[in-house]
């Protein structure tokens, strides 16, 4: 089994949504803020290549939208999807499952694409991969998340007969080297992949942990469905993968892949600091 790291580029978003209540003179630190109070991040996904299957883990916001909509979230550096794929000598035909670890549009947009005045996969080959509650949550969505749940980037999907779901077990297998974590305090059951790669264990984040900057308790973000169950998750799996070592892979850490961690006077926090390729 191989990994590789596919970079879709950057955008920004507030810094106060993303550091909750964690106050500016604080979080200005970890990623500072331009003048509109915007902080830069990254839409970084993963790709595992697993025998016959090569799965790729999210996909960025997609290029669909219009000049408003990407008005709000100033897209920028040079990397793309196809790009980062094809460093790796690969194509977005050869992609065989598309494992979205929740449907909000910076995580999903690149599913779909149009083809003329049609909304299609963007991975004609590949099977889309979601759950049965968040499928739901994602397509009746409350008032809080709506904004995040778009339409065109979710339902073609369960149009061109390309989406399956998993069961919302704790654990369940999703290939012999990948496990399924399920967290419900940032959306309702968004998924984590757990992935055993060279005698380590490796957790894909999504918006458990953003970035490394979120790692200390205090620091969830607004945009959090149920603030305090993200933080007894945190509590938790920090614990558990300082225990055991797991190396954590961060989405949208504007600088840093991966992570250790380690037990400090002021609790778990980052250790050293590395990318993937480097494993």
């Amino acid at each position: 089994m191989k990994l590789y790291t596919i970079e879709t580029g950057f955008f920004k978003l507030d810094g106060g949504a993303m550091f909750g209540v964690v106050p500016k003179t604080m979080w200005n630190k970890l990623n500072p803020a331009d003048e509109n109070n915007l902080c830069t991040w990254a839409m970084r996904c993963l790709l595992i290549e697993d025998g016959k299957r090569l799965i790729l883990v999210d996909n960025g916001i997609g290029d669909k939208q219009d000049a408003k909509f990407f008005g709000h979230y100033y897209l920028h550096g040079t990397d793309t999807l196809d790009k980062s794929l094809a460093a790796h000598g690969f194509h977005r035909d050869d992609i065989t499952d598309v494992f979205l670890t929740h449907l909000h549009f910076d995580h999903c947009g690149g599913s779909i694409v149009r083809a003329g005045d049609k909304l299609v996969p963007a991975f004609k080959n590949a099977t889309y991969w979601s759950n049965a509650d968040h499928w739901q949550w994602a397509t009746v969505p409350n008032d809080r998340e709506k904004a995040s749940f778009l339409k065109e980037n979710i339902l073609p999907i369960q149009e061109s007969g390309q989406l399956r779901f998993v069961e919302n077990k704790e654990g369940i297998a999703f290939t012999d080297h990948v496990r399924i974590r399920f967290a419900n305090g940032h959306t309702d059951a968004m998924m984590l992949p757990q992935i055993s790669y060279k005698d380590q264990t490796l957790i894909y984040m999504a918006d458990l942990l953003p970035s490394i900057a979120h790692i200390p308790l205090p620091y969830v973000m607004a945009y959090d469905t149920r603030p305090l169950i993200t933080l007894n998750e945190k509590k938790s799996f920090l614990q558990e993968a300082a225990e055991n070592k797991y190396i954590l892979f961060f989405e949208h850490d504007p600088v840093n892949e991966c992570c250790i961690l380690q037990q400090t006077e002021k609790g778990i926090r980052a250790g050293d600091a590395f990318k993937l390729s480097s494993i």
